[in-house]
């Protein structure tokens, strides 16, 4: 067999990240000269360009600091120590996130992190022992502000953790963050597994007397489902028209009232509302009566 021709069943042509890394034999200066050479690569067909947006993700990952993607404290969704599962069980069924900080007192005082696993082996009988969040909580994992999110990754890759509570210099609590948040950073929003079409919905109903709404529902399309006139004249979403109510970034758990419906933020991030519970006046006031 020649030396000239490669071995039977061996590929000619080079892989994506062969050729990359023959592209970079220029020795790139800075972060500017990478990016260059990515996007020339993206158009040379090197790489694709979901390819590219994750090496770019990664370059700015190296950049970022904690505080820059963390969920803000006024965005904590938190148990406090002190609340039965009764309590509780509303905020997890109605959030369904995996995991919660658990506080006494304020959100300046951590517990610990309950994870919502954890809760069935109670609810299907299971466990001998009765309830109790203390026997259930696990440890909080602590860090700075200034913390790089790179060092974070590989910190909640080796020590095996998945959400940790971010501390300003003072030691008081400013937010939280996940694996998640980092991951997405680079790869783009992560959709969870209990996503469905249904979940994924626009307008669904959680009760009888209560409809998850999200924030960028089209008003048109609130007005055709609940039968209501809201104009559409300045604002094209129903998270506008409920941000120009509040008058300022609402915390999750605030609610206001708009004709007659009660709109309650049930999930938000940094910038803007995402989630609503929408409830009818009428029917809240029936329901107190």
């Amino acid at each position: 067999m020649s030396d000239d021709h490669p071995p039977s069943g061996q590929s000619t042509k080079k892989s994506w990240a062969s050729r990359l890394l023959q592209s970079f034999a220029a020795e790139p200066s800075c972060r500017e000269d990478i990016v260059d050479m990515i996007q020339d690569a993206e158009h040379r067909d090197v790489i694709d360009m979901g390819t590219k947006k994750m090496i770019e993700g990664v370059l700015d990952v190296a950049e970022l600091k904690v505080r820059d993607i963390m969920v803000p404290r006024s965005q904590m969704i938190t148990i406090d120590k002190s609340q039965t599962p009764q309590e509780f069980l509303p905020i997890v069924i109605e959030t369904q996130h995996s995991r919660y900080p658990v506080v006494s007192e304020n959100k300046d005082h951590i517990e610990g992190i309950l994870l919502a696993k954890d809760l069935i082996p109670y609810g299907f009988g299971m466990s001998p022992e009765p309830f109790t969040i203390e026997c259930v909580m696990r440890p909080a994992v602590i860090i700075p502000e200034s913390k790089r999110v790179d060092a974070l990754l590989k910190e909640f890759q080796s020590k095996r953790y998945h959400m940790a509570i971010v501390v300003d210099e003072y030691g008081g609590v400013s937010g939280l963050v996940t694996i998640e948040d980092v991951l997405e950073e680079i790869v783009g929003e992560i959709e969870d597994e209990t996503d469905d079409e249904d979940s994924r919905a626009d307008i669904r109903r959680v009760s009888a007397s209560r409809y998850s709404v999200k924030a960028l529902t089209p008003i048109d399309d609130f007005n055709d489902f609940f039968h209501s006139s809201f104009p559409d004249d300045e604002h094209d979403t129903v998270g506008g028209i409920v941000a120009q109510a509040f008058g300022h970034l609402p915390e999750v758990g605030e609610s206001v009232e708009i004709g007659q419906f009660q709109f309650k933020v049930t999930a938000a991030d940094r910038r803007r509302i995402q989630q609503l519970q929408v409830s009818e006046v009428s029917d809240l006031q029936n329901a107190t009566e």
